[in-house]
C-alpha cells in the first residue's frame, strides 16, 4: 500500500500526463486555420490532423492497458511519455501535411500508453473513499490542458507560428519522465502471471482501425467497405476472445457488469456529442467572425476553465452520492447547451456563446469525474488496466465519432472547397447541422447514464 508521500507523487505525475495530452489537442484546434493556410488544406484535410491522433490512440489503448496489467503500468507509462514527446518534436519539424498527419498518428500511440496507465495507477493506490477526489484532480488536469491550450495555442500561433505548439511539448514531456522515475518507486502488474494476447490485439486493432477509418472517410463510397470490414472483424474478434485463455479484452467484464458497460457507453456518447465543439467554434470564430487565433482561443477557454474548477468537486461528490445521479444531471445539462448552439449564426452575441460554453463546462465536470469513478470502482484490481484502457478507448472512439460527424457535414455542404466568405452560408449550415446531431446524441446519453445501475 502506498504511503501519503507516494500517493501525492503519483497524483502529480498522473496529473501532468493528463495535462499534456489534451493541451496538445486543444492548442492545435485554434492553429488549424494557420496550418491550412500554409499547406493549402480544405476543412476535411484539416480534420485529419486531429483525427489521425485520435484514431491511433483508440486502436492501441486497450492492448496497452492489458499489457500494462502484465508487464507493469509504470513501465508502459514511461514509454508512453517518451514516444509522445518524440512525436511532438517530429510534428514540429513536419515539412508537409502528410508528415504532420503521420507524426500525429505516432503521437497517438504514445497517448494511448498514457491513457491506458495513468488512471489505472491512480485508482490502484487510492482506496474507494478517496478515489473519486483523486480521479477528480486528474480529470481537472485534463481540463486545465484544455483550458490553457486554446489561449496559449493562439498566442504561440500568432507570435511564433503553429510549430511552436508542438515544440513546447518537449520540455514538459522530459519533466514528466524525470518525475515518474523519481516519484513512482513501485510497479504494478496484477496480472503478471498471464500471457499477452498478441493475436487478439491484432484483430482488435484491425477492427477499430477499419471502423474508425470508415467513419472519418464518409461520404466516400469506399468508407462503406471499411465499415463493413470493421463489422466483420468485430464478430471474428468476439469469436476468438471467447476461446482465448487470456483474452486482451474479457467480454465477461461487459456481459456481467451492467455498471461498467453502460458507464462506458455513456462516456463514448458524451465525447461523441462534445469533442468537436471546440473544432467547430474555432473555425466559426475565425472564419465566420474574423477573430484572431488568440482571441478565439481566449473565448474557447471558458468551457474547460469551469471543467477544471468543478471536476474535483464533482469527484468528491461522487464519493458521497451515487455517481449515476451526478453524471446523469451533467449529461442533461450538456444536452441543453448543445441545443443552444444549433441556432448559431454570424450575428450570435459573444455573451451567449461564452455563457453556453460555461454551462457546457459545468455539465461536463458533473458527468466526467463521477462517470470515471463508477467505471474504475466497478472492477477488480487485476482489471484496472483494462478499465483505464476502456475509459480512454470510449473517449477516443467518441472523439472520432464527433469529428466524423463534423467532417461529414463539411463534406456534404462544402465538398473540397476551402472555407471563405464566398461559401460562408454552406459553412454555417454544416456547423448548425453538426450541433443538431450532437444534441440528439447527447440526449441518448442521458438514458445510458441513468440506467447503468449503482456501485454501492
Amino acid at each position: 500500500m502506498a504511503d501519503e508521500r507516494e500517493k501525492k507523487a503519483i497524483l502529480i505525475v498522473a496529473s501532468l500526463a493528463s495535462f499534456l495530452v489534451p493541451y496538445t489537442g486543444s492548442s492545435i484546434t485554434v492553429a488549424l486555420p494557420a496550418i491550412g493556410t500554409q499547406f493549402g488544406l480544405d476543412a476535411v484535410m484539416l480534420g485529419w490532423i486531429t483525427a489521425a491522433y485520435i484514431m491511433s490512440a483508440a486502436v492501441f489503448i486497450v492492448p496497452f492497458g492489458r499489457l500494462s496489467d502484465i508487464i507493469g503500468r509504470k513501465r508502459v507509462f514511461l514509454w508512453g511519455v517518451a514516444i509522445f514527446t518524440v512525436a511532438a518534436f517530429l510534428s514540429f519539424l513536419a515539412p508537409s501535411p502528410e508528415v504532420l498527419i503521420l507524426a500525429r498518428f505516432i503521437q497517438g500511440i504514445g497517448g494511448a500508453m498514457l491513457f491506458a496507465t495513468s488512471t489505472a495507477i491512480v485508482a490502484q493506490v487510492f482506496p474507494p473513499g478517496e478515489r473519486g477526489r483523486a480521479l477528480g484532480i486528474t480529470v481537472a488536469a485534463v481540463y486545465a490542458g484544455l483550458s490553457i491550450g486554446p489561449f496559449l495555442g493562439g498566442v504561440l500561433t500568432d507570435a511564433f507560428g503553429w510549430r511552436s505548439i508542438f515544440l513546447i511539448n518537449v520540455p514538459i514531456g522530459l519533466v514528466a519522465i524525470i518525475l515518474a522515475q523519481r516519484g513512482i518507486p513501485g510497479e504494478w502488474a496484477d496480472a503478471g502471471e498471464k500471457r499477452f494476447d498478441l493475436l487478439g490485439s491484432f484483430i482488435y486493432g484491425i477492427m477499430l482501425f477499419s471502423g474508425i477509418f470508415g467513419l472519418v472517410s464518409l461520404p466516400n463510397p469506399l468508407a462503406f467497405l471499411w465499415l463493413g470490414t470493421g463489422i466483420i472483424t468485430l464478430f471474428i474478434f468476439l469469436w476468438y476472445e471467447q476461446r482465448c485463455t487470456n483474452p486482451v479484452l474479457d467480454a465477461g467484464i461487459f456481459l456481467q457488469n451492467r455498471t461498467f458497460t453502460f458507464s462506458n457507453i455513456a462516456a463514448m456518447i458524451n465525447y461523441g456529442a462534445t469533442y468537436a465543439v471546440a473544432f467547430l467554434l474555432s473555425l466559426y470564430l475565425q472564419y465566420g467572425r474574423g477573430f484572431s487565433a488568440e482571441f478565439a482561443g481566449l473565448i474557447l477557454v471558458a468551457q474547460p476553465v469551469v471543467q477544471t474548477i468543478f471536476s474535483p468537486v464533482a469527484g468528491r461528490l461522487s464519493d458521497r452520492i451515487e455517481p449515476r445521479i451526478v453524471a446523469t444531471v451533467g449529461m442533461a445539462m450538456m444536452t441543453l447547451g448543445l441545443l443552444v448552439f444549433t441556432f448559431l449564426s454570424p450575428d450570435t452575441t459573444l455573451a451567449l456563446i461564452i455563457g453556453t460554453l460555461l454551462w457546457l463546462g459545468l455539465g461536463y465536470a458533473l458527468f466526467s469525474s463521477p462517470n470515471t469513478n463508477a467505471i474504475m470502482s466497478s472492477v477488480k484490481k487485476e482489471y484496472l488496466g483494462i478499465a483505464s484502457g476502456m475509459v480512454a478507448t470510449m473517449r477516443s472512439v467518441g472523439q472520432v465519432l464527433s469529428m466524423a460527424i463534423a467532417m461529414l457535414c463539411f463534406s456534404v455542404y462544402l465538398g473540397t472547397e476551402t472555407i471563405s466568405s464566398l461559401n460562408l452560408t454552406g459553412f454555417m449550415t454544416a456547423v448548425r447541422i453538426s450541433f443538431f446531431i450532437f444534441t440528439l446524441l447527447c440526449a441518448l446519453g442521458i438514458f445510458a447514464s441513468y440506467v447503468r445501475g449503482t456501485i454501492r
